[in-house]
């Protein structure tokens, strides 16, 4: 029989606009779960929280290195189990060129160092035939994370095709109307998480603000607090400004500002997305292309290149020239690749919603999605299916009020398996 093994990681952001309350429950209660019903060794687990600031914290670098272990280590006969509780966000385009081909799915780490939807899909592109790893996460946007793993319950994808069948139909869709679309989107996340945006608000009230924020928030009681799992872009900049003492970030520089600060240790995706750009930096230096390659979010990137290559072009890239890039669409936010076989993604909701972070009038915080997890587990002692344990979440979320859609992404043949092993 092969083995088990886990990585869990819960974020509550603690002293941040941006604190969350229910993730290290989240994952105490899925590490006695794994230990009493599936069997797992409590040295096979690895947990990584910011709860205590001594222990090892689930920064970028240091998630990204267990699930590389996790994955690295894995024989064909293994179990293998991640389950994320935090913060997700999206990051748009910021090639500068007309990009409209959309977002970047990422968790946000306590230290701001994104992991892009593209490092999953290469991650579990490593599990080897025979082995399954599976994959909860309880945060928001998370439909995308293994996004063209196949959507056997969801609505992600068709949603997704649903935009760029509209971006195809409309022509005149020059950089201004993405760039419109991309500051209604922003407009519309700002809003949405006003839960997060109103620090004078008393934690015990629960969060109305006109008729969306009834939706996204709905909750069974009206009593307790529930907040959202979704980091606006704005509080994700501030944050990261925060984090890193550099007040010149906006959109258009994320990326950069990313790659800069964290360097080897930034997203593989996002070191590849910096040896594309310096590669049209330097054509359009050179006169190629005129001059105008670097487009409308070019300028920020401009002044960043050639501040770098003032120093040591070679040590400053360093990581980025590293990395293998076999085409240009494969910096683009949105690019989508390959179906990972041994893949399955149970996320919080689908791409465009938000996940609730919910607090009892008792004091108990968790996440909605993860709550559901172990109530259904708790109520069935036998096998429980992939599929099944979606569709009771959902069944059980709808009823409880929350709008959120729990959704399943994995190969045919893996629906019907049992949940983790």
């Amino acid at each position: 029989m092969g083995h088990r093994r886990a990585l869990l990681v819960g974020i509550n952001y603690p002293g941040t606009k941006a604190e969350l309350k229910g993730c290290h429950n989240d994952v105490d209660r899925m590490r006695r779960c794994l230990v009493d019903r599936f069997g797992f060794d409590e040295g096979d687990i690895r947990v990584l929280v910011d709860a205590d600031p001594s222990a090892p914290q689930p920064t970028g670098s240091n998630i990204r290195r267990a699930l590389a272990r996790l994955v690295g280590d894995a024989r064909p006969g293994d179990f293998l189990f991640f389950h994320y509780s935090g913060h997700g966000t999206r990051l748009p385009a910021e090639t500068g060129q007309n990009d409209d081909t959309g977002y970047d799915e990422c968790i946000v780490p306590c230290d701001m160092n994104l992991i892009t939807d593209q490092d999953f899909r290469e991650l579990v592109q490593k599990v080897p035939d025979g082995c399954l790893f599976t994959i909860v996460s309880d945060s928001c946007h998370s439909g995308g994370l293994l996004d063209s793993a196949k959507e056997q319950i969801g609505n992600s994808t068709r949603q997704n095709k649903a935009q760029s069948r509209e971006r195809e139909e409309r022509p005149d869709s020059g950089s201004g109307t993405s760039f419109r679309s991309f500051l209604k989107e922003t407009v519309r996340d700002v809003f949405e998480s006003e839960g997060i945006h109103i620090p004078h608000r008393s934690h015990g009230q629960s969060h109305h603000g006109g008729e969306d924020h009834d939706k996204a928030y709905a909750q069974p009681t009206g009593h307790g607090r529930i907040k959202n799992r979704s980091l606006p872009l704005s509080t994700f900049i501030e944050m990261l400004k925060e984090q890193t003492g550099k007040d010149d970030i906006d959109v258009g520089s994320i990326r950069m500002t990313l790659f800069n600060v964290f360097g080897d240790d930034a997203s593989p995706k996002i070191k590849k997305f910096m040896k594309v750009m310096l590669g049209k930096f330097h054509q359009s230096q050179s006169g190629e292309h005129g001059g105008g390659v670097m487009g409308m979010v070019g300028a920020l990137a401009q002044e960043f290149l050639k501040a770098k290559l003032e120093g040591n072009e070679e040590e400053a890239f360093k990581p980025a020239l590293e990395q293998e890039v076999h085409n240009v669409d494969e910096v683009y936010a949105g690019t989508k690749s390959w179906a990972p076989n041994n893949g399955i993604l149970i996320s919080g909701c689908q791409t465009n919603q938000t996940s609730a972070d919910a607090t009892t009038p008792q004091g108990v915080s968790f996440g909605a999605l993860s709550n559901s997890i172990q109530a259904i587990l708790a109520d069935k002692h036998g096998k429980v299916t992939n599929k099944d344990l979606v569709m009771k979440a959902r069944e059980m979320l709808s009823k409880q009020g929350y709008t959120q859609q729990p959704g399943l992404y994995c190969s045919d043949e893996h629906v019907h398996v049992a949940f983790i092993c």
